[in-house]
């Protein structure tokens, strides 16, 4: 379980790279599926990788509000972090992505803050 936690970070980290390299891209130039997709999946697997690192199984339908809640449970730290604004976080992650570029950043905001988050508890 603490390496499939691990593995989940790096796949994380991956993901959140590649939606900051997709939306820091002219606006026009912007990509809403890659950045989309890449903060869901960073969302995601951080939230999973924090779970699995401190010894508690995931599943694959899983979504981010319960995953979320499961986080918050075991480190109060987590209530910083706002996912109210992802529209996606009550549903497993599908083919629909935002391409509202205030909800895009949003959602990006959230990775990012995960990664942060997971650095200072040194899970990363």
């Amino acid at each position: 379980m603490m390496e499939e936690g691990y593995n989940y970070v790096k796949k994380a980290e991956e993901n959140l790279e590649n939606a900051q390299e997709a939306l820091f891209k002219p606006q026009e130039d912007i990509v809403s599926f890659v950045v989309c997709k890449n903060s869901q999946y960073a969302i995601l697997n951080y939230l999973r990788g924090f779970l699995e690192r401190k010894g508690f199984e995931t599943h694959d339908h899983e979504t981010i509000r319960g995953l979320f809640k499961r986080c918050r449970n075991i480190e109060p730290r987590f209530n910083q972090i706002k996912i109210n604004e992802i529209d996606c976080r009550g549903k497993e992650i599908d083919d629909s992505y935002c391409i509202n570029l205030d909800k895009l950043e949003k959602c990006h905001g959230v990775a990012d803050n995960l990664d942060s988050l997971l650095r200072h508890l040194k899970i990363i």
